[in-house]
């Protein structure tokens, strides 16, 4: 089994995506240090998405440099996507609510090992590969603060029997069982109490204090929050670059794009 590994360091200078209908955003600076915490914060319709989907190698950029995990972007966007996964995040990693939370875990971490896993790691002792499949998908609930034994039928409760904030940390579960540098987490604090909030946002710092670089979409970053923050909103304007129409649409348009990456 793989031992842990450093977070992705997250760099980007006057970063921007452009569509067809305009800049989804543009102007945007961070330098975040492996296992940072970063927080997108922004309105819906700002360009927020389209942001996490271009720093994970899912959207290409049109204007700046940016680099994670010191992959260029977007001239290496296939090795960022390597690296990084996505929690979620609409259109894209939507979850299957006749699966059961044991189904989810099962598939992601077939497809992990199918896709993802390299010849020498296939070419393992079977016995080996299935233990080392049971401990993840034993471990990555835990490390997004998901406690089967307390959902209504244990792993065997169905999605659509899932609260949003059990649904949110199945999903932060499911990119964790790839042992990404990187994940990227949509609608951080969308239709949660503020106790829900406060306690996904401690369980994405505990994922940063154990190496893994976390960049997170939010409307609104809490004021004590210990985090690297970004703003879709360009610097030198009052509101968002392109209309919330236009931004809602080039973002339709990364999705489709991410789902097929």
């Amino acid at each position: 089994m793989d031992g842990p590994q450093d977070g992705a360091a997250v760099t980007a200078a006057g970063f921007g995506v452009k569509g067809p209908r305009g800049w989804a955003f543009r102007g945007v600076d961070v330098d975040a240090a492996p296992g940072s915490l970063v927080a997108v914060e922004g309105p819906s319709g700002s360009g927020r998405t389209c942001l996490l989907l271009a720093l994970t190698g899912r959207m290409r950029s049109a204007e700046g440099t940016a680099a994670v995990g010191g992959f260029r972007l977007p001239r290496q966007m296939a090795a960022v996507r390597r690296v990084s996964a996505l929690a979620q995040v609409p259109g894209v990693t939507d979850l299957d609510p006749a699966f059961t939370v044991a189904e989810h875990l099962r598939e992601r971490e077939l497809l992990q090992r199918r896709f993802d896993g390299s010849l020498r790691g296939l070419l393992r002792p079977r016995a080996e590969r299935v233990s080392e499949a049971k401990l993840r998908i034993r471990t990555a609930p835990t490390a997004a603060g998901l406690d089967l034994d307390a959902l209504p039928k244990g792993p065997r409760t169905a999605v659509r029997d899932l609260e949003r904030v059990e649904a949110l940390r199945l999903s932060l579960a499911l990119a964790l069982i790839g042992r990404p540098l990187l994940i990227g987490i949509d609608d951080t604090d969308l239709k949660l109490a503020d106790t829900e909030r406060a306690e996904i946002w401690a369980q994405l710092k505990a994922i940063t204090a154990a190496g893994t670089t976390v960049v997170a979409v939010c409307s609104q970053v809490p004021a004590d929050l210990d985090a690297v923050v970004m703003s879709t909103v360009h610097p030198h304007t009052t509101g968002p670059v392109t209309t919330p129409t236009d931004t809602d649409k080039e973002t339709a348009d990364a999705l489709t794009e991410a789902g097929r990456a």
